[in-house]
């Protein structure tokens, strides 16, 4: 019988697990996907197909923490984490969490700041609220170091379980029993989930079978830009990246994954492929590129509702392979089809092998509104034109976790049995999962004292 048992092996399940060793425990972490050093994408390396019995992108010892190693330190964005424990405290546990990542080597890249008090006040003139963060950002490199540090620790005081799917969570009267497929039951007193968004559809059939409600969900989608590196200059100086957003009639839409000097790469995710971006920091040397993705959020009563509105335009632009459709904006603007033919002479190069056409005829409405007149404003800000050889990548996509009912200590109804991160439908970033992972720690640790 182990104490606590932890499914999932990303961020806030492995900063759960750094905080429980500091109690006298016995701990199980399990995971279906496979040990950092065995998680390998035969998509990212340039593979047709992928046959992975669970996507090693996504799932194994790190999650999602394996890709940019980006933590943002803030309310402002990346959940609602401040709904659970307060604002300051919040706060407190991000810088907690950055001094981990410090502990195990995330002090080799440091913290910058995306303030910017005058940019503030223009941009709110211009349209745009600036949202603002404390960032470390890793890379993958580091990312991966850090991470499999944190391992070597763990693993000399806890068990871990790897290729292994739970089947079905039980409770019974002394703790939980763990179904695991394939093998002999597990039993432990306290469960935490901690499975990222990547196990939405695992967690949904849990969540059934033990009559624990779900509430909405959203799905965020936007077309990725991509724009000459100087383009933005005026609003950058003296900062990595900014975050804006723009509140239109009946919606907003807010810039992510800004990348000065990145590139374009493709996201395979959920049997979909997206337009992703890369930080030079990931490149032998940077381009003469920036971009990022505009998100407009679209909210849904279930989870297969938002998945299959997801799937329904992002696969339908994919035409059953890995096909990305990229537009000019002045093409755009003068709504005619960008031709291969014509991009030699276009002066900001894709910096992905993509198919030319008109984004009118693929994507929907209110995505090409929110770029146009986000990029309109834009100009008001920069005080100068954007440049009409920039590049509208279709689509990009971000898909969330239905918003599972906890109390302020994410604790389900079923008692014992706790939902943390981004499966929780709280946290929607690394900073603020791995901080609900201290928290959850934390409190488990003093109800053993």
């Amino acid at each position: 019988m182990y104490d606590i048992t932890i499914i999932g092996a990303g961020v806030s399940g492995i900063f759960a697990a750094h905080t429980l060793m500091q109690g006298n425990l016995r701990i199980l972490m399990i995971d279906k996907g496979k040990r950092l050093e065995e998680r390998d994408c035969p998509l990212e390396r340039g593979e047709a197909s992928c046959h992975c019995v669970s996507c090693a992108k996504f799932i194994g010892f790190g999650g999602l923490g394996k890709s940019e190693g980006k933590y943002n330190y803030t309310n402002d964005f990346g959940g609602e984490l401040e709904s659970k424990v307060g604002y300051d405290y919040a706060l407190k546990l991000m810088e907690e969490v950055d001094q981990v990542l410090c502990r195990f080597g995330g002090d080799q890249v440091g913290m910058y700041s995306t303030e910017n008090p005058s940019l503030v006040q223009k941009a709110k003139k211009a349209g745009f609220e600036v949202l603002s963060t404390k960032v470390r950002h890793l890379g993958t490199r580091l990312s991966e170091s850090v991470l499999q540090q944190m391992f070597v620790a763990l693993n000399s005081q806890m068990d871990f379980k790897f290729d292994t799917e739970v089947a079905l969570i039980r409770k019974g009267t002394d703790g939980f029993e763990l179904e695991i497929t394939g093998e002999s039951p597990i039993y432990s007193k306290k469960v935490i989930i901690a499975t990222g968004r990547s196990g939405n559809d695992w967690l949904s059939d849990q969540c059934v079978s033990l009559g624990i409600p779900q509430n909405h969900t959203r799905v965020d989608l936007g077309i990725r830009v991509e724009m000459p590196a100087n383009q933005l200059d005026p609003i950058l100086q003296g900062s990595f990246e900014t975050k804006l957003q723009y509140r239109g009639d009946g919606f907003h839409a807010t810039t992510y994954c800004m990348n000065p000097k990145g590139r374009i790469i493709r996201k395979f995710q959920d049997g979909l492929v997206m337009a992703d971006g890369q930080n030079y920091r990931e490149q032998d040397e940077g381009s003469s590129n920036l971009n990022f993705t505009l998100f407009v959020p679209r909210y849904f009563s279930t989870l297969q509702e938002a998945n299959q509105y997801a799937h329904s335009i992002i696969g339908a632009i994919n035409h059953n392979r890995d096909r990305i459709l990229v537009q000019r904006l002045g093409d755009l603007k003068s709504d005619r089809a960008t031709l291969s033919s014509t991009m030699s002479r276009n002066t900001v190069k894709p910096t992905l092998s993509v198919d030319y056409g008109s984004l009118k005829q693929e994507v929907p409405e209110p995505y090409i509104q929110a770029v146009v007149l986000f990029l309109e404003s834009l100009e008001k800000l920069l005080d100068k034109p954007i440049d009409e050889d920039t590049l509208l990548y279709a689509l990009d996509g971000k898909f969330y976790s239905p918003r599972i009912e906890t109390d302020t200590h994410f604790e389900t109804e079923v008692r014992d049995l706790y939902v943390i991160g981004d499966c929780s439908g709280i946290t929607h970033s690394l900073s603020q999962a791995a901080a609900s992972g201290i928290y959850v720690g934390r409190k488990l640790i003093q109800y053993q004292e």
